[in-house]
């Protein structure tokens, strides 16, 4: 493809994806975009709906897939700035996948694929060698198989985490300042106190709401608890505010997200909740998963959302439901204050590195094993670590030999592709801009 048409392309990948809600709320492409031109990286992770195009078409590959390892329940935008700490429903801190919000079933290998690539692109930033990143993605790949190998003898029972109590290094050191976290730090952040009770601040990006629109939250609220499991089920019911809040997220540009301040399980002040409702949206994978199973399986957007992270995440967050606002389905979960992100920019040096990658490989082993038939989910029903094992082990040298070279090849790609993105961006190029 001549450079020109890459570019052409890459407007027709996102015009497509991104036109409707780009016509309601062209200010928050705009800021969108802005941020993805920030870096190769950066704009990795906002074009998902681009790395997927390309995996059925220029870079469609169907090595190691076969019927049962093409629906695999997979989180969607495995890249290497999705991965962070929550406190999970037996409150205990765990190192995991995060953001859910494009998994999906399909292929089990787009998963590793889009990570390796995202390795590449770090490298590449650090200034490492080719030989260093071949080494980084091969060691993910290794701790990967490893794990899934682990599971696929001992069953679920074999799926652990990544705690306090095994983590060392570069993850122990996030879960050690997650656990400084407070709730009244995260209060004291989004809240202001005034005449004896606790209220949303507004600011940069929080707005009032109406009655109306306060009314019909409310209801979505009451209909979101009845989708709650019984067992570990949260207790505080009462709002006390709600405001809407817009620009949350690289990914959640152009989608209303309100924010409910809930009386905790007593009234002292510090043990208010704080959860959010947000618009969800049909995953950039699903364009190029044709599966009427799949796509029937899920009432709406936020129930899929919802259905996938806690198919995919272990002892998921308590407070994780959904529900419908206007006939739009909306995903709730708790804005927590336990959750902290992998910030790599402390991590630097091949060795530490290669330790990090080789954790997430077996994090993201253990996400591929949990959602199967051994799991409370019917969607996918067979054993998702045996099925992928059956197929790795026909030529295991040469499966770790393809994500390393698609790691480097699409990592090439990504670093064009931004500069390409930053110039039709610049020149007004993107229709609705």
């Amino acid at each position: 493809m001549s450079e020109a048409s890459r570019a052409d392309f890459i407007v027709d990948v996102l015009a497509r994806e991104f036109g409707e809600l780009m016509a309601i709320d062209p200010a928050a492409f705009r800021r969108k975009f802005r941020k993805m031109a920030a870096s190769p990286f950066a704009f990795y992770r906002g074009s998902a709906s681009l790395f997927y195009a390309d995996q059925v078409g220029d870079y469609h590959d169907d090595s190691y897939l076969d019927e049962r390892t093409s629906r695999v329940w997979i989180h969607g935008d495995l890249h290497a700035e999705n991965f962070g700490t929550y406190m999970n429903s037996s409150g205990r801190l765990v190192f995991n996948v995060n953001d859910f919000d494009e998994a999906y079933v399909g292929p089990f290998s787009w998963d590793l694929k889009r990570f390796s690539a995202s390795v590449a692109l770090i490298g590449y930033s650090k200034a490492l060698s080719d030989e260093d990143i071949t080494a980084l993605v091969t060691a993910f790949a290794a701790a990967y198989l490893t794990e899934l190998r682990a599971i696929a003898r001992g069953g679920d029972d074999a799926i652990g985490s990544i705690t306090l109590e095994n983590a060392t290094g570069t993850l122990r050191r996030v879960l050690q300042e997650a656990r400084l976290n407070t709730r009244v730090d995260l209060l004291d952040a989004q809240t202001t106190v005034d005449d004896y009770e606790r209220r949303f601040s507004l600011g940069d990006g929080v707005y009032e709401v109406d009655e109306d629109v306060a009314a019909q939250v409310t209801d979505a609220f009451q209909r979101y608890l009845g989708t709650l499991p019984e067992a570990g089920r949260p207790i505080a019911t009462h709002i006390k505010d709600i405001k809407l809040r817009k620009g949350v997220g690289i990914g959640s540009a152009g989608l209303p997200s309100y924010n409910l301040l809930l009386e905790g399980h007593t009234e002292a002040l510090e043990n208010d909740v704080v959860i959010y409702m947000k618009q969800a949206q049909a995953p950039a994978v699903a364009r190029w998963v044709d599966d009427e199973r799949v796509r029937s399986y899920f009432q709406h957007q936020g129930h899929r959302t919802a259905e996938s992270q806690r198919a995919l995440q272990a002892h998921a967050d308590p407070w994780l439901g959904f529900t419908e606002l206007n006939g739009v389905g909306q995903l709730v979960a708790e804005v927590s204050p336990y959750a902290a992100d992998l910030d790599w920019s402390d991590v630097n040096e091949p060795d530490e590195l290669a330790g990090v990658v080789a954790d997430l490989g077996r994090a993201v082993a253990r996400m591929h094993s949990v959602a199967d038939d051994e799991s409370s989910h019917d969607l996918v029903d067979f054993s998702t670590e045996e099925a992928i094992v059956a197929v790795v082990d026909k030529d295991e040298a040469g499966f770790v030999r393809h994500l390393v070279e698609f790691a480097h090849k699409y990592g090439d790609q990504a670093r064009e592709d931004h500069q390409d993105f930053v110039d039709v961006f610049r020149n007004g190029r993107i229709p609705g801009l």
